[in-house]
């Protein structure tokens, strides 16, 4: 009887899970809303719940499967099985996830934070065809990161190797929600694309359908921006262009430090697709150092939303 795994991906809105081989085929898919209300505390009720409910559903029975592996927001402490500051979900005291979810399903139980674990599942199934030196940068509403040096995870003293969304590319720059200034985060992820938009359009005085909509107090969001370069838009042009030279400058300097075989950009603005990667990759040319420029490649994730749970249930391997 082959064992399976449990991925699980807990994220603001959403707990995506899945059933795998120990190979990393996804057999079933599931997912429930996020309930973060009363300090998050229904959060782990309801991941045992689910995961109760459905192995029944499919008359699977917890002997049948070698572990479940979660990826979280927040700081983990892998060994104790806990997590903290988990704004997003309104975790702001140590949750003790592990005991709980093993007392709850009696299923062995192992997290990490979620950047690292849509790495390892890029790595895996996905981009990094799992390669021993692979790097992940998610674009999402904010900037995460995975990194993946001789097969293993970096995780740094405190847990917070990775934090590329805080690496400084403009010296006094934005003020970042992190207290300090300049973070790559103001610039390249979702909200970073539009501040920028919106600085950029005041300066501009040419005519613009991205200028128009900004004066007139419309919407503006990353997507916008991008199709509207796409077809040729002046300032949209000229945004994407910035924003492009502060991802081509985080990453050569994270390639020059680390030089993976390829650095993975997934999460939502990279839907720019082969557009925003050709751009970066010019300016990433121009930072990486001639011999991480020949070895190192950009590529664009290719697991979308599977990405996390993916990458979970890969964590639970390390049980078999």
């Amino acid at each position: 009887m082959d064992r399976k795994l449990i991925g699980v991906d807990l994220g603001g809105t959403t707990i995506k899970f899945a059933i795998l081989t120990d190979n990393g085929d996804v057999q079933q898919k599931w997912s429930v809303e996020t309930n973060i209300l009363d300090e998050g505390s229904h959060i782990v009720p309801d991941i045992i719940e689910s995961i109760n409910h459905h192995l029944s559903l499919y008359n699977m029975d917890k002997d049948q499967f070698i572990g479940i592996g979660m990826g979280t927001p927040g700081t983990v402490d892998r060994d104790k099985g806990t997590v903290i500051g988990a704004y997003n979900l309104n975790w702001k005291t140590t949750q003790h996830v592990k005991a709980e979810v093993e007392a709850g399903t009696g299923i062995k139980f192992i997290m990490d934070n979620d950047a690292n674990v849509a790495g390892l599942g890029e790595r895996w199934k996905g981009a990094g065809e799992n390669g021993q030196d692979v790097s992940f940068v998610t674009l999402g509403t904010g900037i995460g990161g995975g990194l993946i040096a001789d097969g293993q995870l970096l995780h740094g003293t405190a847990g917070a190797a990775g934090e590329i969304g805080h690496v400084t590319v403009e010296p006094n720059g934005y003020l970042c929600t992190c207290g300090k200034r300049g973070c790559l985060e103001q610039y390249a992820s979702a909200t970073g694309v539009v501040h920028v938009a919106r600085d950029m359009a005041e300066e501009f005085s040419g005519e613009s359908e991205l200028k128009r909509q900004t004066d007139d107090g419309q919407d503006i969001t990353s997507k916008l921006v991008f199709d509207l370069a796409k077809s040729g838009d002046t300032l949209a042009v000229r945004v994407v262009d910035k924003v492009s030279y502060y991802l081509g400058l985080a990453l050569g300097n994270l390639a020059n430090t680390l030089n993976p075989e390829s650095i993975v950009i997934g999460g939502g603005v990279s839907a720019a697709g082969d557009y925003l990667l050709k751009q970066v990759d010019h300016y990433f040319q121009e930072f990486a150092f001639s011999t991480v420029r020949n070895s190192t490649s950009l590529k664009l994730a290719r697991l979308g939303n599977d990405a996390g749970v993916i990458g979970a249930a890969s964590l639970a391997l390390s049980f078999g």
